[in-house]
């Protein structure tokens, strides 16, 4: 009897468990789709008219699953400003919001996560935080400037960090932008096989 009724509580959370993936790489591709649209949009995009024609979308790596993270997540109980150095030679200020530790491949890891000044005083992203990070794939196979990630405010001790919804600052597709330089305390020693890839 308890063999049967194990039987059964297995085969009732295999089904929710594999809607759970589905759910979740539904989330990625849509992602990944909203970010091709925006890349084909002249009204948005950083490529230029002959190479929003050219465009065919961005190269993803494979979505994985452990590359979605639940880190802990330490707000600062005073955030300081910190004046982000950008491609362009300026600075962009920001506040170090908080803290995110989280362990992959059994190594632990620290992110400084931020928010910025200018963005957070719109009603659209006055939740909005901000990681930029480098890795071990940078030059090789993604962007050699590093990547970003957008986060949302967290209500707990803990905030998702998902790498498969990493993306290029538009200074990989146009030299005309002013985008913020990752940090240096943000250099992860790890490679990050999530995400967008380097520029086709």
């Amino acid at each position: 009897m308890k063999n049967v009724l194990l039987a059964t509580l297995i085969l009732a959370w295999a089904p929710l468990s594999l809607f759970a993936q589905d759910d979740y790489k539904s989330s990625v591709i849509q992602f990944q789709q909203e970010l091709n649209e925006e890349y084909k949009n002249p009204e948005k995009s950083p490529l230029s008219a002959s190479e929003i024609k050219k465009f065919s979308g961005h190269d993803f790596y494979p979505i994985d699953e452990k590359y979605r993270i639940i880190a802990k997540f330490e707000k600062l109980p005073s955030p300081s400003l910190f004046q982000m150095k950008t491609t362009a030679n300026t600075l962009s200020d920001y506040d170090v919001y908080g803290i995110a530790t989280f362990t992959l491949e059994d190594k632990e890891y620290r992110l400084t996560i931020y928010q910025s000044h200018r963005l957070r005083t719109q009603e659209k992203y006055k939740d909005y935080l901000f990681l930029p990070f480098t890795d071990q794939t940078n030059g090789k196979e993604t962007y050699g400037g590093g990547r970003y990630m957008g986060l949302s405010i967290p209500d707990n001790g803990t905030i998702e960090l998902d790498f498969n919804k990493a993306y290029n600052p538009y200074c990989a597709y146009a030299s005309n932008y002013a985008c913020p330089i990752p940090p240096k305390e943000n250099d992860l020693k790890i490679a990050i096989k999530a995400g967008v890839k380097s520029p086709k």
